[in-house]
């Protein structure tokens, strides 16, 4: 189970990678400090996903501990890139629904 998370999560890195929203710069360390969900209001969405769930997953991975039982993180993705180029961010929301999809049936 825990590599086909891990084979998840580096088709999402290295989608977001393809689509230049991978960044070298982390976002301000304030900005880690929001308490709302995916950071909505001190991160874009892909920072979100590239500096907060990533390394949390791959954390929770390494360090044996517990995996959420589950999570629904595609529509707020879907939302977020509405209006951008649907060809452009396809196969980042197609990766990002299979790993719902994974933890849906993990359960």
């Amino acid at each position: 189970m825990k590599t086909l998370i891990i084979e998840k999560l580096q088709h999402l890195e290295h989608e977001m990678r393809v689509i230049e929203l991978w960044s070298e710069t982390p976002p301000a360390p304030e900005a880690f400090e929001s308490e709302q969900p995916f950071a909505l209001d001190t991160m874009e969405p892909a920072e979100w996903l590239q500096w907060i769930l990533i390394p949390r997953m791959y954390a929770l991975i390494e360090q044996n501990g517990t995996l959420p039982s589950s999570f629904s993180i595609a529509p707020y993705f879907e939302e977020a890139y509405k209006y951008e180029d649907e060809s452009r961010c396809l196969n980042l929301l197609t990766h990002l629904r299979e790993l719902d999809a994974f933890f849906t049936k993990a359960n």
